[in-house]
């Protein structure tokens, strides 16, 4: 398994977005993005890292600063997501587990003694040359929007 590293590329990944149209990240070169991955539509971390992500998304956007965040969740369900929490930041699907691995975010677990693969709760910070300038790993929710818009401010 992969993981990324400060200083690696933007990876080559296979995702789709809420209307099944295929994203390829590649799009995102010539501006900074956050790529972050998180596991689960409607679990209440999850929940609260994408609602944060949307209250500050008019300011990612000012910044110039484009936002996806990722789960194993179908297009379907983020559809119902998007639209009962009435989040803003986009969300793409990621259709398999050589994705998640690829990007270093597909590990292995533990709950109540019982281990599994699951994503990790991960956040990158690419430059405009899509350039990996900063990543969280094994993220805590509260104020780690806020920690992502301060470093993407000082880009």
């Amino acid at each position: 398994m992969t993981a990324l590293v400060e200083g690696a590329k933007l990876p080559k990944i296979d995702l789709t977005g809420p209307d099944g149209e295929r994203i390829d990240l590649q799009r995102y070169l010539g501006k900074p993005f956050v790529l972050y991955f998180y596991p689960k539509d409607d679990t209440s971390g999850c929940t609260r890292e994408a609602q944060g992500f949307s209250a500050a998304y008019p300011e990612f956007e000012r910044l110039g600063v484009a936002v996806l965040g990722v789960s194993r969740d179908t297009p379907e369900k983020h559809r119902k997501f998007t639209a009962k929490y009435d989040l803003t930041v986009p969300l793409a699907s990621a259709d398999s587990d050589e994705t998640l691995e690829a990007a270093g975010v597909w590990i292995e677990k533990k709950l109540y003694g019982k281990a599994y693969l699951g994503i990790d709760r991960s956040t990158f910070l690419f430059d405009s040359a899509g350039v990996l300038v900063r990543a969280w790993r094994k993220v805590r929710v509260p104020g780690h929007v806020d920690q992502v818009l301060e470093a993407a401010r000082a880009l």
